[in-house]
């Protein structure tokens, strides 16, 4: 893995149907990304030219995935003249928004892909909407189908001005709206000629100009645990992505919450760390590793365990402990009140959460208190509430380690809200 190149993890995000596995597939294809033999299994399918199903390709890759046991997502990875670029969990899921939650908390980038022919539908909205709240911060506005409507510039603008109103709306500035059609392949590596009146960059060239990442590397250690793997000659490993702090070879680290729940602590020392197959004496914020540990089994940690230092351990908020967060409420049938117990989805853990108090209803646009101890919180409406894990669970204030102090709260299979832990109050 080159070290030269900044490495910047992307997510994309957007309607269904809106075309972002055609265009991830598109972006591979191009660039030369897509492993020979599944060229080779189109061809024998008689696959060519114009029915070059992009997205039966990421499903296949998805496949491969699942029926292997390689670390790391390798197909998803690609190079730019000046990055070294990571996709994030291939989209197409049905429950896409539950993983765009573990994804976008992984991302420093999101491509919001939006089709000319709809324009900005309702999951564009609640997907943008949490690409905010989870902190990323840069976004760039693929305007996807122009195929579909005749590559028309008027059409363009009108979409474009939607999204624009969304996305200020949200806070972002400065990003760049793309004219593209994934399937025909204009403008996503390669320019258009059926756009002249388009001057801007390719979706290509654009994801060559994010902002490099920052690392923190001066803050604790935190390593959320995305799979384990046992491996033979190797022994336990863990799988995840560095979000703050440093992790070297020979360092002893933690397992939070396993070792609150065992009443024993579950630690170790790191053998060896590997991204992308290539060993590493040290990761960084930002990489994807998988980590050998020694005296750690399998069994012992699992999906949504976090990793630190045994000397600066995650914090863990246990069931008799509770946090105060600042939520936005995105979607609600009725109304939230107390006693309410939806799922607290944060970093790769998932548990269930206990609304404890309504303590006040902010305006969502100044963040100024318009209404003391509610009785209830509706679509629509921000506010300061306390919640109570019904399992333990590592968190951290978003103030300390923002990585592992947003989360988003789900329920009936569609979230629900978005927010962030301001403190945590420990129990007796």
């Amino acid at each position: 893995m080159p070290k030269d190149k900044p490495h910047v993890n992307i997510v994309f995000i957007g309607h269904v149907d809106h075309g972002k596995s055609t265009t991830i597939g598109r972006l591979l294809y191009d660039t030369g990304n897509i492993p020979e033999t599944i060229i080779k299994k189109f061809e024998e399918m008689g696959e060519k030219g114009k029915s070059f199903k992009f997205a039966w390709v990421m499903d296949r890759l998805k496949e491969e995935r699942e029926r292997g046991i390689t670390i790391d997502v390798a197909h998803t990875k690609f190079e730019t003249p000046h990055r070294y670029i990571t996709i994030i969990d291939a989209p197409g899921h049905r429950d896409f928004v539950k993983n765009m939650i573990t994804g976008a908390s992984q991302a420093d980038a999101a491509v919001l892909v939006v089709a000319a022919t709809d324009g900005v539908m309702p999951q564009t909205k609640e997907h943008a909407f949490l690409a905010r709240t989870l902190g990323i911060k840069h976004i760039i506005v693929a305007i996807n189908k122009m195929d579909m409507v005749n590559y028309d510039q008027k059409r363009f603008e009108e979409v474009k001005a939607q999204v624009e109103k969304l996305l200020k709306m949200l806070g972002y500035k400065d990003f760049p709206i793309i004219p593209i059609s994934a399937w025909e392949g204009d403008n996503v590596v390669k320019k258009s000629d059926k756009m002249a009146w388009y001057n801007g960059p390719t979706l290509i060239e654009a994801l060559d100009q994010i902002p490099e990442p920052e690392k923190p590397v001066d803050k604790p250690l935190r390593i959320p645990i995305q799979d384990v793997y046992s491996i033979k000659g190797v022994g336990t490993v863990p799988v995840g992505r560095v979000e703050t702090g440093r992790l070297k070879v020979g360092d002893v680290v933690i397992f939070e919450p396993a070792s609150t729940i065992f009443h024993k602590p579950i630690q170790g020392e790191v053998k060896s760390i590997e991204m992308h197959h290539e060993p590493l004496e040290e990761a960084l914020p930002g990489d994807n590793i998988g980590f050998n540990v020694r005296g750690v089994s399998k069994n012992d940690i699992k999906r949504g365990d976090v990793a630190g230092h045994t000397t600066n351990p995650p914090t863990v908020v246990r069931t008799k402990d509770t946090f105060k967060a600042q939520i936005i409420v995105l979607n609600h049938p009725t109304a939230i009140t107390v006693g309410y117990s939806p799922v607290l989805h944060a970093h790769t853990a998932q548990v269930p959460v206990r609304f404890e108090q309504l303590l006040a209803k902010l305006d969502p646009k100044t963040g100024n208190v318009v209404e003391e101890n509610p009785q209830f919180i509706k679509t629509g409406d921000a506010a300061i509430v306390v919640l109570r894990p019904m399992k333990p669970v590592v968190l951290e204030p978003v103030k300390e380690i923002p990585q592992l102090g947003r989360f988003a709260i789900r329920d009936m299979g569609m979230t629900i809200a978005a927010g962030m832990v301001i403190s945590i109050q420990k129990g007796e």
